[in-house]
């Protein structure tokens, strides 16, 4: 936050306290949502009252869409179903409605919907909660600007005109024939070019990319993101045009996305934040806690079973960390580049070839640490050359075998319909650990003859 909006929020801070009416309504009248929302989360719950009664509809609605899903969820709570329906649900589109309406328990979806007096919206939003939220129907919003193949470009303009004032933004106009299947585009250039009588069906442009609304919504962002579309219309099964989905509907999903995973790979196994209770980020944080802790007791028991080595030859002892730490970063590294791969589709089908080009990267990398190691220890560390080569080729051996699980596991998962996120964490970190010091120590005892 800049200087300038730090003397802003420290105002306004202190206009909240002294409830000093004029003074507040008049600087969150300049601001925009996403700021007064930012404002909005650091209150408490009898500033956050004060400030939301200040606000019009309209501005309120778009704050509330700004702020965390739970504390949006908290502050709802302490509205009734009418305040929700007339105050917040009225005045956005049914996408946004809908994603707000299913945060609440059952019975308050309920009555907020009975609430609305707008029967075309309210028929929208219902339709909009059957949709599964990682669908394009999840995603995609009701409200759109469509025409008959069949008007003329006058008729179709006074159409459009009564569409658009229902819309905040107007990004695409949709052409559809009398069963309302999706057949094109009409352009703003050809309205403002061709003659009022000509009909939309000379000049539409047929080329239309859509989604289906059974589609998943990792898929549109691709699509999306691949064709650099602002916005893609959403048909259902029979080709009829239901809705449409915009970028910034896109960008909320990957953001919320991004953070299932980044929680995934950090071994985080369910989807919270610093605002949850302890008993619910313990329980999350907990199962992925457990299996390194029964990884490292695996690891000591390895280290038990070779006792004898270390007894023989203690400077193996030394070697350990690295080579566990090393095992565990080349997994994590390769697993990452194979779950980027999959969220992006860029994999391909070619499962050997990935492999083999991820054994290749991590055999180079591998070659290059194994003679650093080497150098190190024989110049420096004063080690014997068997001892050296042992723990050269051992380091060598581990980062293949690493990089082979990082590689594979992540797509097995993909295959068997688990998120591949969850290779990235503990998971690779202690099975590659294990595995890491299980072939240390069997090319130990195989080179020095323990």
């Amino acid at each position: 936050m800049t200087e300038e909006a730090l003397q802003i929020h420290e105002k306004l801070k202190n206009a909240v306290l002294d409830r000093n009416v004029s003074e507040v309504s008049a600087m969150i009248a300049e601001m925009e949502a996403v700021d007064i929302a930012e404002f909005f989360e650091s209150l408490d719950t009898d500033g956050q009252t004060f400030l939301y009664d200040l606000m019009t509809n309209e501005q309120s609605a778009e704050m509330l869409l700004e702020i965390d899903e739970d504390k949006r969820k908290k502050f709802l709570s302490t509205l009734s179903s009418k305040e929700i329906a007339d105050e917040i649900i009225n005045e956005i589109d049914s996408d946004d409605a809908a994603d707000i309406i299913a945060e609440l328990p059952e019975h308050k979806q309920d009555e907020i919907i009975q609430h609305l007096d707008d029967v075309e919206h309210a028929q929208n939003i219902v339709d909009l909660l059957r949709y599964d939220e990682d669908t394009a129907g999840g995603l995609m919003a009701t409200e759109l600007v469509k025409v008959n193949q069949d008007l003329s470009i006058i008729s179709a303009v006074k159409e459009m005109r009564k569409q658009a004032e229902e819309m905040e933004e107007v990004y695409s106009i949709y052409v559809v024939d009398n069963s309302d299947k999706l057949l094109g585009t009409l352009s703003l250039k050809k309205l403002l070019t061709t003659s009022s009588s000509t009909r939309v069906s000379d000049v539409f442009n047929s080329k239309v990319r859509s989604v289906k609304d059974s589609e998943e919504a990792e898929e549109v962002a691709r699509q999306m993101q691949k064709y650099d579309l602002f916005e893609v219309p959403v048909i259902d099964s029979l080709g009829k045009l239901v809705g449409r989905i915009t970028i910034d509907d896109v960008m909320d999903f990957v953001k919320e996305e991004t953070e299932k995973d980044y929680q995934l790979a950090s071994g985080i196994s369910s989807d919270i934040d610093n605002t949850d209770n302890i008993f619910n980020m313990t329980k999350a944080r907990l199962p992925w806690l457990f299996i390194g802790m029964v990884g490292g007791l695996i690891g000591s028991r390895v280290l038990q079973g070779n006792e004898s080595a270390l007894q023989n030859v203690p400077a193996l002892m030394f070697f350990v960390p690295l080579i566990a730490a090393t095992a565990g970063n080349i997994g994590v590294q390769a697993s990452a580049i194979i779950v980027q791969g999959l969220a992006n589709n860029t994999l391909g089908k070619d499962t050997f070839r990935t492999l083999a080009k991820e054994i290749s990267v991590s055999a180079a990398s591998g070659m290059i640490l194994s003679l650093i190691i080497f150098a190190f220890n024989l110049l420096i560390n004063h080690q014997d050359f068997t001892i050296s080569m042992t723990i050269s080729i051992s380091l060598l051996a581990v980062i293949l075998v690493a990089a082979v699980i990082g590689t594979i596991v992540p797509i097995i998962l993909d295959k068997n319909k688990i998120d591949p996120a969850i290779a990235t964490g503990p998971f690779i970190t202690t099975s590659n650990d294990i595995l890491g010091v299980l072939i240390y120590f069997s090319i130990a005892k195989m080179m020095l003859h323990i």
